[in-house]
């Protein structure tokens, strides 16, 4: 019986190895552009940085070191060379494959980040499988620039799974919806008319503001924002801003709200501030041709009639007066029920200016009258 020598024991030492065979090997050497691995075969392993991941801006010496163990797949024996030619990145797809099945199967929320921002949608990576989420099932709201989604984190579910044609869709959009439902059941559990919540500006219209409350949008209509007048909802609020809002009314799903709180009416004390004889003073907010109206403090105006602005006659308010404008008079009429006063700067006067200033004006004012008819215009 002939002894072996050196090299057959050694050969006969080593392990056999065959394409498609997963092994494990010892990082034994490291460039930018390869790894050289010990895998226990007559041949080391060549692992390049193609097949070590689609990312081509990676560095080898940056992800792996000398005395690194890693679980490959063998891709040729021998690249005709004599070396053995590995991959990482299709053994880690392989296995995704499998993680990617069995989220779609359970219906699992899966997180990755997004490595591509397309026209049509997102790219995310997970576990080596690139995985599409769709423009329309990224969000439950149309989103025309999907940017802001680069290189951040999102939660997602696997809505299509097939293999054979590498095609895996992701969605983003009933996660949201899902979500926003939980927050909306929870919301209307523990909300009432007449609770003081906060909420922040969602969206600004012309006719007022929906506001954010956690779960649900409440409208901020216009009317509601001041115990004054509001010249237009964007020149007092901005998407963004906190606030705390009255829940005034819930009918279904819709919230209306307010910010008109009962702690602040300024018709609460009106019927002292603003007594018949009382002077008062304020600014001319708006005029008409009969009359002036006057801001005597937000939320309460009182009619300077054309004919109580001075002693002598005039066609119109604007001839004497201009908005803004401050005024002084007296308080003539007070009705609090239909919250209604009436002022006269021609009571102010002198007891012989007064009697000219009758003289002159020799038109009869039924004060209610001309507010109602202000009121229909």
């Amino acid at each position: 019986m002939s002894e072996l020598t050196f090299e057959q024991m050694l050969e006969a030492s080593l392990k056999t190895i065959h394409a498609g065979e997963v092994v494990e090997g010892t990082v034994i050497d490291v460039k930018p552009e390869e790894v050289v691995l010990n895998i226990g075969y007559k041949s080391d392993g060549i692992l390049t940085k193609n097949e070590y991941s689609n990312d081509s801006s990676i560095d080898m010496t940056q992800v792996v070191k000398p005395g690194d163990t890693m679980e490959v797949k063998v891709l040729k024996v021998n690249d005709g060379e004599g070396q053995v030619l590995l991959t990482y990145k299709r053994l880690a797809a392989d296995r995704g494959n499998k993680r990617i099945e069995e989220a779609f199967n359970n219906h699992e929320v899966l997180t990755a980040k997004v490595a591509q921002v397309l026209d049509g949608g997102l790219i995310v990576v997970m576990e080596e499988v690139r995985i599409f989420i769709p423009a329309s099932l990224v969000s439950d709201t149309y989103e025309k620039d999907l940017t802001k989604y680069a290189n951040q984190e999102i939660e997602f579910v696997i809505s299509e799974y097939n293999p054979k044609r590498r095609r895996y869709i992701g969605d983003r959009k009933q996660l949201i919806i899902a979500r926003k439902a939980k927050l909306q059941e929870e919301l209307f559990a523990r909300i009432q008319e007449g609770d003081v919540v906060e909420g922040v500006v969602k969206n600004v219209t012309d006719f007022g503001a929906f506001i954010d409350l956690g779960g649900a949008d409440g409208l901020l209509h216009i009317s509601e924002m001041s115990w004054g007048r509001i010249e237009h909802p964007k020149k007092v609020f901005k998407v963004g801003d906190k606030l705390e809002v009255l829940i005034k009314e819930i009918n279904g799903n819709k919230i209306a709200l307010s910010l008109k709180f009962e702690d602040q009416n300024p018709w609460k004390d009106a019927d002292l501030k603003y007594a018949v004889g009382n002077i008062v003073t304020g600014r001319v907010a708006r005029m008409t041709d009969f009359g002036a109206f006057v801001e005597l403090e937000a939320g309460i105006d009182a009619l300077l009639h054309v004919s109580q602005i001075a002693k002598e006659h005039i066609e119109k308010p604007s001839d004497v007066l201009k908005v803004g404008e401050e005024v002084t008079a007296k308080v003539v009429d007070f009705n609090e029920a239909d919250k209604k006063i009436s002022l006269s700067m021609k009571a102010l006067l002198a007891p012989e200016q007064k009697k000219e200033a009758e003289d002159a004006d020799v038109v009869s004012v039924d004060i209610d009258a001309v507010i109602a008819n202000q009121e229909n215009e």
